[in-house]
């Protein structure tokens, strides 16, 4: 039972993309990019159980017709071969009539294969149950060896054909929808998987055709190919579906901001700001309670915000070749670490006790988690914070009082 444990991760996770899909889909199932997500996931989660071995005994048992599993699983697997591209079709968009188009020409190709499957099988005969070489035991049979190649062939036509247009997707998306970029990655990954399993089962055909055995390929070499195929294209798919949620967004900020909460939330709790979060919190909420131990720090340390730090590694941004809004993040991060620093220097009693500037540096009303990026990152922040602990800035000469 061990060597079908992998065979069950991939379907597993098509259940898991369709528990976390089923409530837009409810919510939007006019529209064929959804109808066409909930199909794949319906047909490709019970594929990877129904291709198990003790499950294909069960099957053909159940039914009294030996092998009747053959056809059930190529035709299924031949059917979200074609569903997979038409998803992909419709996910990439582009012009409505071309993609009707492509998405008409795929379910033709697909689901004239399928019917032929199931054809060949009924004009065929395969008397001798075999639960893991069907396709080199029966490459010589006559309608079943038929049966055999249409669905390699339409399977390879699937699965080169999803390979390609993913890895074209992914080059030219952005980098910034880093969800959309895992699950296109993944799948391609598994696209090529997918081929190196389909040569080998063609390898193994082929030398049947030739007199030879290489069945080895089919029954040991392939398996495990198809076992990482499967799971890497499940996880492709979910991770766009998860990493496009509203909590996975939410998550990913509440991370993102941990350095600057860090840095911020002793300053909050000394000004009696901070308030107690229950550990069942949802990260909604957490996310809410992170952004304002920090805004509290923030608000703790406004008084030795000193503009002479904001100065000067705004000008070493823009030196390094910074655009304006990115320098003036940076000279903001620089501004915090600065000011956490002294704060910290007199906490620990290794500094005097810090003046509030007269004058001190407003923060630009900027993203908090790309405040926290650059205060984790950045080199000019470093600088600053650095330059801070071997003493204060030079406050120059003192103004003269007419």
């Amino acid at each position: 039972m061990s060597r079908e444990i992998p065979l069950l991760l991939p379907g597993s996770l098509m259940v898991l993309a369709l528990l976390i899909k089923a409530p837009k889909l409810r919510r939007n199932w006019d529209q064929p990019l959804n109808r066409t997500a909930c199909a794949l996931l319906v047909v490709g989660a019970p594929i990877t159980f129904l291709a198990s071995p003790p499950t294909i005994a069960a099957v053909n048992r159940r039914t009294g017709v030996v092998n009747f599993s053959a056809p059930l699983v190529f035709g299924l697997l031949t059917v979200f071969s074609g569903l997979c591209v038409v998803l992909v079709l419709r996910w990439r968009g582009g012009p409505p009539a071309a993609v009707r188009r492509a998405t008409r020409l795929t379910t033709a190709v697909f689901g004239t294969a399928t019917a032929a499957i199931v054809a060949l099988f009924v004009i065929g005969d395969a008397p001798v149950e075999r639960l893991r070489d069907l396709d080199t035991y029966y490459a010589t049979t006559p309608w079943i060896r038929e049966m055999i190649v249409v669905f390699l062939v339409t399977h390879t036509l699937g699965t080169s054909a999803l390979t390609w247009l993913c890895a074209k997707w992914f080059a030219r998306a952005d980098r910034s929808l880093r969800p959309l970029r895992t699950g296109l990655a993944l799948i391609v990954l598994a696209g090529l998987l997918d081929l190196a399993y389909l040569a080998a089962k063609w390898a193994s055909v082929v030398a049947r055709w030739a007199g030879r055995d290489w069945v080895v390929l089919s029954t040991d070499v392939a398996p495990p190919l198809a076992s990482a195929s499967a799971l890497l294209l499940g996880a492709g798919f979910v991770v766009p579906l998860i990493g496009g949620s509203a909590t996975w967004t939410a998550y990913s900020e509440y991370r993102r901001l941990r350095p600057l909460w860090k840095a911020l939330r002793g300053f909050a709790a000394a000004q009696g700001r901070t308030v107690p979060l229950a550990w069942w919190s949802p990260v909604g909420i957490r996310l809410i309670h992170r952004e304002s131990v920090i805004d509290d720090g923030i608000l703790a340390l406004a008084g030795w915000f000193d503009p002479r730090v904001h100065a000067c590694a705004y000008e070493a941004a823009r030196s390094r070749g910074m655009d304006e809004a990115r320098a003036a993040t940076v000279a903001d991060a620089a501004v915090v670490a600065a000011a956490c620093r002294v704060k910290d220097a007199a906490a620990r009693g290794s500094g005097p006790g810090p003046a509030p500037v007269p004058e001190p540096h407003r923060l630009g009303h900027r993203p908090l988690t790309a405040l926290a990026h650059e205060f984790r990152t950045s080199a000019v922040v470093a600088a600053a914070r650095d330059a801070t602990a071997a003493g204060p800035p030079d406050p120059g000469p003192e103004p003269v009082v007419a």
